[in-house]
């Protein structure tokens, strides 16, 4: 909410030199969060000039200019910058005639923009100075012609500084409005906070007189359709203005407010009707008088019926849809925005006036279903007093007849709402008890009465009853939280609590850090990206197993954000590939990155998307439905790497990532949760079909899938504008958390030799070396330490079919030095494992 410092000061003694710093700091004590400070950037010498000739020149390119005398300075007088007072001025609009007074900007003056005013030679001239528009003071976007001032009914001095004349030197605070506090959003709430923090006078503009008995026009609620039990519409005030001149305009006061406040002008009615909703708080409505046809009924929407609305966008309602409409049908979107039909333009001379309360769930509603947010519905569904309608609709009847020379008429509809509020029991030890304060009984008491609630004393309970604005007190929870933030949030104490025993991290938590711990501390830097994808990259990089024809292939977003990314992830490496090209294009070329983070799997059967109505409790079969259509989103890790290992460096050549790499670091995160992969030659979509590890871990059920690593296949890197060979894994770290022992055994460290032989198996050439190596380990029994792969050879020597495996076999006790027999019998019971397996043999058999 922007509130121009001159419209507050009308509502609430501001201090004298107070500035918009001091003023955010005055509402940040009752709870506003600063944002911004608005102003107009127009400095340096503006004045009121006075044409005193025009001579029209037409130039080579057909363009018409105006070649004009200007005064800017009383006769005989320096101007604002010193220099003359008549001036030379260039001017290219044709909408003003000699002896108008204009807004002429001198040299050495600033525009918004940072356009800075010089005489300058141009069209055969040099133009001393401009005669500004509105667009170039920042007052509107009209551009087609100069100001003349005495169109907005102003007769000022030749000389005048139209700085302050027009308003142009305020100043518009700008702040936080949360959602629970829409009396907030009018300077009639502002103005009331700023008085309970600084202690000033409170003016309240709704305390104006009204007319209560207007009559004669129809106006019928009959919303046969309410939501939640509430009746879409509980207010409805309407007056009738005759006689509006149509071409009156909004004056420049009121036009450098509503600018101030981020509201576009657009005409004498609509700018009235604008800042009349940001003074009081009610937003209001002007119907062409003559375009109505009949009475006002305020209904539902029936099934098939449209709107075109204001925008000029023809709608399709909703039967939820609240409608303001007349005997031809719907004329507007009760609390939205109006329709085309009965809307004011400049023949408009009889304004029929409309103030009306709307249920908040409605108007939300609606907002969102025709993505149709205004000024008005931001109010009414934050909840709007529904007592100040009147003073809505009487403020603007008087501004119609003092600036659009219109007059009031006694023709209205008076349906005025009902305060719902009702009173509350306030325990007096609650609000100490709650907030762990010491503020005394008449503290509590002043501070509820400060923000207009209404207080009785019942032994050791009040009984409050909040006023009509603040719709968001409902409970005694609310009323402690007025309390504290009236009293001073200074005079609550911080105290630390003291944490319960026996919490923490969950084991799983435990574990997922242990594994982001474990692989940044190797090199990898961590990202996070947007779950969202697109259409083809989840194919790609989604499972390899094709989904059935009439299966779901992944989870679209009903309402997404970029329509290009409109799927949830079903991988982390389509996001880790978009971070890895940033980065690549702003020059970082080495790339080691990794992410954790939910993927989204669509059920085979979905279950439904309808939401239950509001106010009942959900059947279980309904929660069930509704949990089925859940997707699963297990816990993946993804690995990206590209670029070089290791740079270039003197004696040693640059390394490039290779699928080792991933595969390393696939194995890095798998020892981080305790658990140990076992690798296969494996194939994926996004992988090179010859570089590819499938992982698994193995557990109760066997041997479990648990991701891949390798090589992105090569037209995918050329296809997503990689260069030379990148490097992926991506692994289900969830479900290796899940099968990850509760109490990963660690051996005791031997203080003994180890003892080392190598294993050479002859095995099928099809046969994985990792089938080998892990046949070896478990067939060599308790006193094998470790074994590597050494060699894979293929070649002379070794029958054709076959290849020749070597092992690197470590052997340890724990209890005593091993003898070479110890070690060689364990080696052989090894072999003997991965003959009975895998049909390998030694060059010894």
């Amino acid at each position: 909410m922007r509130i121009p410092m001159s419209w507050l000061g009308e509502y609430v003694d501001i201090a004298e030199g107070a500035t918009p710093e001091t003023l955010h700091a005055d509402l940040v004590k009752v709870g506003f969060e600063e944002e911004s400070v608005r102003r107009f950037d127009v400095t340096g010498p503006v004045v009121v000039g006075e044409v005193l000739s025009r001579e029209p020149e037409e130039h080579s390119n057909g363009k018409v200019v105006n070649w004009c005398q200007v005064r800017v300075a009383p006769e005989g007088t320096n101007a604002a910058d010193g220099g003359e007072d008549v001036r030379g001025i260039v001017c290219g609009a044709h909408n003003f005639e000699v002896g108008d007074k204009v807004v002429v900007t001198l040299p050495g003056a600033v525009l918004p923009g940072d356009f800075v005013i010089a005489a300058r030679k141009t069209y055969g001239h040099v133009s001393d100075g401009m005669i500004a528009s509105q667009r170039e003071l920042g007052l509107g976007d009209d551009h087609e012609g100069i100001i003349v001032l005495s169109r907005f009914g102003l007769d000022p001095e030749v000389g005048t500084d139209v700085v302050s004349l027009l308003g142009l030197d305020d100043i518009a605070v700008e702040i936080n409005v949360t959602p629970d506090r829409g009396y907030a959003f009018s300077v009639r709430g502002v103005a009331r906070e700023l008085s309970h923090s600084t202690g000033a006078a409170f003016r309240d503009p709704a305390a104006a007189p009204v007319v209560t008995d207007a009559s004669g026009f129809s106006v019928t609620i009959a919303d046969d359709a309410p939501i939640r039990g509430r009746v879409g519409a509980t207010g409805f005030v309407t007056r009738l203005v005759r006689g509006v001149n149509p071409k009156a305009v909004t004056p420049a006061w009121m036009v450098a407010r509503l600018q101030l406040a981020g509201i576009r002008p657009l005409g004498l009615a609509v700018d009235i009707s604008n800042y009349v909703m940001l003074e009081i708080g009610n937003p209001l409505h002007a119907y062409d008088y003559a375009k109505l046809n009949g009475g006002i009924t305020v209904r539902r929407a029936a099934q098939g019926e449209t709107l075109v609305t204001l925008d000029g966008t023809e709608r399709t309602l909703h039967p939820e849809d609240l409608l303001i409409a007349d005997d031809s049908g719907p004329i507007g979107l009760a609390g939205v925005m109006g329709g085309e039909s009965t809307k004011t333009d400049e023949t408009t001379t009889d304004i029929l006036v409309e103030a009306a309360l709307f249920d908040p769930v409605s108007i939300a509603r609606s907002s969102r279903r025709h993505k149709l947010p205004s000024e008005a519905s931001k109010r009414f569904e934050r909840g709007v007093d529904p007592l100040v309608a009147p003073a809505a609709a009487q403020r603007m009847v008087d501004l119609l007849v003092e600036l659009g020379g219109a007059t009031a008429t006694e023709v209205g509809s008076t349906i005025v709402a009902q305060a719902r509020n009702e009173a509350i029991a306030l325990p007096l030890g609650a609000v100490n008890g709650l907030m762990g304060t010491d503020y005394s009984d008449n503290e509590v008491h002043e501070a509820l009465t400060t923000i207009g609630c209404a207080v009785t004393r019942e032994g050791e309970t009040l009984s409050v009853t909040a006023p009509s604005w603040r719709t968001d007190i409902t409970r005694k929870e609310d009323l402690i939280e007025e309390v504290g933030r009236i009293v001073g949030y200074d005079r609550i104490p911080a105290v630390l609590p003291t944490a319960p025993s026996g919490r923490g991290l969950s084991r799983e938590q435990q574990l997922r850090r242990q594994a982001a711990n474990g692989i940044t501390a190797a090199g990898l830097n961590e990202v996070q990206n947007y779950p969202f994808v697109g259409d083809a990259m989840n194919r790609v990089f989604g499972s390899p197993e094709a989904p059935a024809a009439d299966a779901v292939h992944a989870i679209r977003l009903a309402n997404a954000l970029d329509g290009e990314a409109s799927y949830l992830r079903k991988s982390l490496l389509p996001g880790l590939a978009q971070a890895a090209h940033r980065n690549l294009s702003r020059g970082e070329t080495d790339l080691a990155l990794v992410e954790f983070g939910s993927v989204y799997l669509p059920q085979e059967v979905l279950g439904t998307d309808e939401v239950p109505p509001l106010g009942t409790l959900p059947s279980a079969e309904t929660l069930a439905a509704l949990n089925a259509s859940i997707p699963e989103q297990p816990l993946h890790a993804a690995v990206l790497l590209a670029g070089n290992a290791w740079p270039k460096q003197p004696g040693e050549t640059a390394r490039p990532f290779d699928w080792a790499d991933a595969l390393d670091a696939a194995k890095h995160l798998a020892a981080s949760v305790h658990t140990t992969l076992i690798v296969r030659q494996g194939a994926h979509q996004a992988f090179h079909p010859g570089r590819t590890a499938e992982l698994f871990i193995d557990t109760a059920d066997g041997l479990v899938s648990v991701g891949f690593a390798g090589e992105m296949l090569p037209e995918l890197v050329s296809e997503l504008h990689f260069w030379g060979r990148v490097s992926i894994a991506e692994l289900n770290l969830g479900l290796m958390i899940e099968h990850a022992p509760r109490e990963p055994k660690v051996g005791p460290l031997s203080t003994y030799p180890a003892a080392t032989q190598d294993l050479t198996l002859l095995v099928a050439a099809d046969v994985a070396a990792g089938e080998v190596l892990r046949a070896v380990t478990e067939g060599s029994g308790p006193l094998l330490e470790s074994a590597r792969l050494v060699a894979d050879f293929r070649g002379q020597g070794v029958p054709e079919g076959e290849k020749a495996i070597t092992l690197a076999l470590r052997f340890r006790a724990s209890d005593r030095t091993l003898k070479a027999e110890e070690a060689s019998e364990a080696r052989k019971q090894g072999a003997l494992a991965a003959e009975q397996q895998l049909g390998a043999y030694t060059r010894e058999d």
